[in-house]
C-alpha cells in the first residue's frame, strides 16, 4: 500500500491535494501527520482539519499522532472517521486500552516506534494492534534522509507476521522515495508513507503509480 503524506502537500489546498493522488493505481491511504510541538519539535494540524479532510476525500485517512497524551486525544480522530489511528509507543500510557478504544470507535489501531525504540519490548502489546509503523527517520519533520539501519526492525517484524506471532500491517515512514522504497519492500514492509517523493513531483498520481511499480518488482 502507498500512503502519500500530506505533510508535504499544500496546506491551503488539501482537498485538491488529496484528489491529486486519487484514482486508478493511486493512493491506498492518505497519511495525516499530527504534531503538537511537544512530543516532536514541530506543529502541524489537528482534529478540525482531519474532520474537514474526511468530508473532502474518499481515501482512507491514516492519522499518525506524534503527540503527548494520545490516550486523551486519539479516540477523537477515530470518531471523526479516520480509518487507521497510530499512536507512539513512547507516548501512550495504556497501549492495550488504547487499541481497544480505537477499535471500539471504528478505526484500526496503529502503534509507532521511533528509531531508538526496540521492537522486542513491544511484541506482546502489538498483538492488540492492526498496524506497526516503523519510523525510518526521527519523527517531527518531512524531507529527512532514510535510515537503512531500521530495516533490521522491519525484517524482524515481517518474520513475526510470517510465523503468526503478529498480524499487523508493517508500515514504514521517513525518507521513502524511488530508491529507498525498494530497500523497505525487500525488508518486508507492507505500507509505505511517502511525502516529498509524491507531492514534490510534477504529477503526484504518476509518482504514486511509479512507487507502486517499484514495490511490485
Amino acid at each position: 500500500m502507498i500512503a502519500p503524506s500530506i505533510l508535504s502537500a499544500d496546506f491551503a489546498h488539501l482537498a485538491d491535494e488529496a484528489a491529486a493522488v486519487s484514482g486508478g493505481g493511486g493512493a491506498d491511504w492518505l497519511h495525516v501527520d499530527v504534531m503538537d510541538n511537544h512530543f516532536v519539535p514541530n506543529l502541524t494540524l489537528g482534529l478540525p482539519v482531519v474532520k474537514s479532510l474526511r468530508a473532502a476525500t474518499d481515501l482512507p485517512l491514516d492519522c499518525h499522532l506524534m503527540i503527548d497524551d494520545p490516550d486523551r486525544w486519539a479516540v477523537g480522530f477515530a470518531e471523526a472517521g479516520a480509518y487507521n489511528v497510530t499512536v507512539h509507543a513512547e507516548a501512550v500510557a495504556d497501549p492495550v486500552s488504547m487499541a481497544l478504544d480505537l477499535r471500539a470507535a471504528g478505526a484500526k489501531a496503529g502503534l509507532s516506534l521511533k528509531p531508538g525504540t526496540d521492537l522486542d519490548d513491544w511484541v506482546e502489546v502489538l498483538r492488540d494492534y492492526d498496524t506497526l509503523l516503523i519510523m525510518t527517520v526521527e519523527p517531527g519533520f518531512g524531507g529527512q534522509s532514510f535510515m537503512p539501519e531500521m530495516m533490521d526492525k522491519v525484517r524482524r517484524a515481517r518474520t513475526m507476521v510470517q510465523t503468526g506471532h503478529l498480524t499487523v500491517v508493517v508500515q514504514v515512514d521517513g525518507g521513502i522515495n524511488a530508491d529507498t522504497i525498494a530497500i523497505a519492500a525487500e525488508a518486508g514492509a507492507d505500507c509505505f508513507v511517502a511525502g516529498s517523493a509524491v507531492y514534490d513531483a510534477q504529477d503526484p498520481l504518476a509518482a504514486v503509480r511509479a512507487l507502486r511499480r517499484t514495490v511490485e518488482r
